[in-house]
């Protein structure tokens, strides 16, 4: 891994960051992916006024300094240009920084195991969709890599299926959003608990190939690697215009 190269240890705590949705999500754990405490604000799209000063914000309630992180977990969606910009960058510093493994893990796989342990169903049921623009949304089912919905199309249930929508107030059923709201409560706990276990297994990202999966992008801004080395994915589908 680039960037560093410190190895977990005993009980040093690991920090999570997601801000792939208008919630954004921070977390302490232990290394075996165990919750100490999970804080949530809806950012919107000011990640960047707050990230940081929520960060330290939580490590120093805690008696956490900087140094002794065994490591970070940080959310790569999918999801929209702002948040997954600004949470990439932030953690990628902060690793080079510190000289922390990081692990990147997808947003929406944590959404559905969120969602899944919130209804007593298996994740296999769970059928997750987001926001990709003005009016279309991202599909993603466990196991598969999420496509574009367009707008007006509505996803194919099987029996047993559930939909679980997230960030789609007024643009998806209130029993689906309902679903949503809680697997949002469970996203930290579930991504923890997936970063936590390839973190112990050595498992680390290269922090030069870690990149987000956007859905859209700001009107004028290309595919290709801004600056500060966060390189910017084509999305799920291809980048689309917000």
């Amino acid at each position: 891994m680039s960037g560093g190269t410190r190895d977990m240890r005993g009980a040093d705590p690991l920090l999570l960051v997601d801000t792939a949705t208008t919630q954004a999500v921070i977390a302490l754990g232990s290394p075996d992916g165990t919750s100490i405490e999970s804080r949530c604000w809806v950012a919107g799209y000011r990640h960047g006024e707050e990230l940081l000063a929520q960060i330290e914000a939580l490590l120093g309630d805690r008696h956490v300094a900087p140094t002794d992180l065994a490591g970070i977990v940080v959310g790569t969606g999918p999801g929209a240009f702002t948040g997954l910009r600004v949470g990439l960058a932030t953690v990628k510093a902060l690793a080079h920084a510190l000289g922390l493994p990081v692990v990147g893990v997808a947003t929406g796989r944590a959404l559905i195991d969120a969602a899944a342990r919130a209804s007593g169903l298996p994740a296999a049921a769970i059928v997750l969709v987001q926001p990709a623009g003005l009016s279309d949304r991202v599909l993603s089912r466990q196991g598969m890599l999420p496509r574009i919905l367009p707008g007006g199309t509505d996803p194919d249930l099987d029996a047993g299926e559930q939909l679980v929508a997230v960030d789609l107030a007024g643009r998806a059923p209130s029993d689906a959003i309902a679903r949503g709201d809680a697997a949002l409560t469970g996203l930290g706990a579930a991504m923890m608990a997936i970063g936590a276990r390839r973190l112990a297994a050595g498992d680390a990202d290269d922090l030069a190939r870690l990149v987000p999966e956007y859905v859209t992008l700001p009107r004028g801004v290309q595919s290709g690697p801004p600056e500060g080395g966060v390189a910017l994915s084509g999305g799920i589908g291809g980048a689309r215009p917000a």
